[in-house]
């Protein structure tokens, strides 16, 4: 007991070293000092937060390529059949909903930093499918309408009602961009060029968001938005391994033979 008593009397752990980075993404310094200088653990709320906080920061560095596949596979095959642009459209607002309530909220970048990485490589989709549709002039319309407006949004100019209500607006917007794309996936009987990597990897991060925004932002609306986001998002995970052997090739295989 009293080693104990001078150890944390003095205030020094073999982990101070990197404390400074400890401090600054995976807890406050009363879980720093529970763990490393009262050697506790099992405390359970610190636990809670460093589990939150881990999970965010994974999430956020697996997002920054969660949707390369997709936009890999578009590029591949020059070809965006089977995603709808509506689908992303409705996905786009959602994203960028919950990144301009969580900046205008103050919420840590590890409870939505994802957000900022998905909204790119979803604008990149986005643009994609234009332009292998066909419409590269509607492509780039889409980009320089977008990105503006992304910047008003983002300003002190937009009132916070306003931020509020566009998070509100994300739960519609999700149920129906996802029913959209399990639409058109019904409705072709495969998945095109959805790539089965991206499908799991969006489906995986919002079910482990749905414990960080309760833990780091307390926000109902927030873990409301993602508990629909992962069962949408599970549905399609669904499509793609009910699909799993279907494709647009073999589809059209099937026409010619029954022709």
């Amino acid at each position: 007991m009293a080693e104990g008593a001078a150890v944390s009397d003095a205030g020094s752990s073999f982990m101070d070293p990197l404390k400074g980075l400890l401090l600054t993404y995976f807890m406050p310094e009363t879980c720093y000092d529970e763990f490393f200088l009262n050697f506790n653990f099992l405390d359970v709320p610190c636990l809670k937060i460093v589990l939150s906080k881990g999970l965010g920061i994974g999430i956020i560095l697996g997002s920054v390529m969660v949707k390369l596949p997709q936009i890999l596979k578009l590029i591949g095959a020059k070809s965006a059949e089977g995603l709808s642009f509506k689908s992303v459209l409705l996905e786009l607002l959602a994203i960028t909903g919950t990144m301009a309530y969580s900046i205008a909220n103050k919420f840590p970048f590890s409870a939505w930093g994802e957000a900022l990485f998905l909204m790119l490589q979803t604008v990149t989709i986005g643009f994609l499918i234009q332009h292998y549709g066909g419409r590269t002039k509607g492509g780039l319309l889409f980009l320089v309408v977008y990105f503006p407006l992304l910047i008003l949004l983002l300003s002190p100019i937009t009132p916070m009602s306003v931020v509020t209500a566009m998070q509100a607006s994300n739960m519609p917007a999700i149920i129906i961009g996802r029913l959209i794309q399990v639409a058109s996936n019904f409705s072709n009987g495969h998945t095109g060029q959805l790539s089965a990597i991206s499908v799991f990897l969006l489906f995986a991060g919002s079910l482990a968001r749905i414990f960080t925004s309760l833990q780091e932002t307390g926000d109902s609306l927030m873990a409301l938005t993602y508990v629909i986001s992962s069962t949408c998002n599970g549905i399609i995970a669904m499509q793609v391994l009910y699909y799993w052997n279907s494709s647009p090739e073999l589809k059209k295989k099937k026409k010619k033979k029954k022709e």
